[in-house]
């Protein structure tokens, strides 16, 4: 079954999907997931687990807590119990060239989902969402609260923060960051306060909000005695959170100390309601549903036979094939926006957040 993205949106995909017509037993898809610290993989899993399950398979999902041994010894127990298809969100997108063999070896298709799996050629198919342009709608926030909170105050203060080296979309982000910060900084209207720059440098391993903020405690300390920071790329919510406890802590905020710009993503309801007090920014929403609806297409049209709708056929090269990848939009999100996008949508209710 081969399933048009343009013409379903999430809702109508699950809709479709619970008919009586497709409530069949077409074998089990193994969901391998990072890690259940962030709402957001736990929101996957979940959205995966019901649309597959609707639409007649089997599924068995399961959490490694970020621990690389785990998963991989997750996804060899998928393959041994008969796992037909397997969906996999890696830790570290390196680690999994073995383990896809063994899957090949059985004929066993993988889908990587969200987070490319890299040095593979046993990758079939890749769900992302399109991960530059999240970067650059982060930096482009960030640029607009600069205008909007510190109009005469050129020029800006801003420092960088990175996600995890291991994952590779932590890369699209910073560099499609960095495509709109890059000609500022070149201009002058940008100072980056701590000189420091590149994902070498500021990647935050395993996008722990505790790295960030211990981080930001040190830039704050030896860049920022006598002068203001006025903005923070930063690629996650979690790492946000983390951020501004930092700035929060030496008194930004409060008084005349203007809380900084501070971006994020994942649209996750602490970072919502940090949004809604003026602390953070902005945040990136990426629909889960709408990626669940994506992979569960990829996989019907996998195990019938068929080809899998792709949009994207270049981008995403894994260091042994390019992967073919269907890309979904990406939405900002402001203290302007929020309930239009997160409450309308459905996506959350607004007791989850007021």
């Amino acid at each position: 079954m081969h399933f048009t993205r343009r013409a379903l949106g999430a809702t109508a995909l699950a809709a479709l999907m619970v008919s009586p017509a497709l409530a069949q037993d077409k074998g089990t898809v193994g969901i391998a997931m990072p890690t259940k610290s962030s709402a957001r993989w736990i929101a996957d899993g979940s959205n995966m687990v019901k649309q597959f399950q609707a639409a007649g398979y089997d599924t068995d999902l399961q959490y490694a807590e970020d621990d690389i041994p785990n998963q991989l010894a997750q996804i060899e127990n998928m393959i041994t119990k008969g796992a037909d298809a397997l969906v996999i969100a890696a830790i570290d997108g390196t680690t999994l060239t073995n383990v896809l063999a063994n899957a090949a070896a059985l004929d066993i298709p993988v889908v990587a989902y969200d987070r490319l799996i890299r040095d593979s050629g046993d990758v079939s198919y890749y769900a992302t969402f399109d991960n530059f342009k999240v970067g650059v709608q982060q930096a482009t926030t960030v640029v607009d609260g600069l205008k909007e909170r510190f109009p005469d105050d050129k020029p800006w203060n801003v420092e960088l923060f990175g996600g995890s080296p291991d994952d590779n979309n932590a890369y699209f982000f910073y560099n499609g960051g960095m495509s709109v910060l890059q000609p500022l900084i070149d201009s002058g209207d940008i100072v980056i306060g701590s000189g420091q720059m590149g994902m070498d440098t500021v990647g935050t391993l395993r996008w722990d909000g505790s790295v960030a903020q211990a981080r930001m405690d040190n830039l704050l300390s030896a860049n920022y005695t006598d002068k203001k920071v006025h903005g923070v790329l930063s690629p996650y919510d979690g790492l946000s959170i983390g951020i501004i406890s930092s700035l929060k802590g030496i008194g930004y905020g409060s008084g005349d100390m203007a809380m900084p710009i501070v971006s994020g993503q994942d649209a996750e309801v602490p970072s919502i309601k940090a949004i809604l007090r003026g602390e953070q920014y902005s945040t990136i929403f990426k629909d889960t549903r709408e990626l669940a609806g994506v992979t569960v297409g990829m996989v019907n049209a996998l195990l019938a036979g068929g080809e899998p709708e792709i949009n994207d056929t270049t981008t995403y090269d894994n260091g042994v094939k390019v992967v073919p990848s269907y890309l979904l939009e990406p939405l900002p999100v402001t203290a302007a926006n929020w309930e239009e996008l997160l409450i309308d949508s459905g996506y959350y209710t607004k007791d989850q957040i007021e």
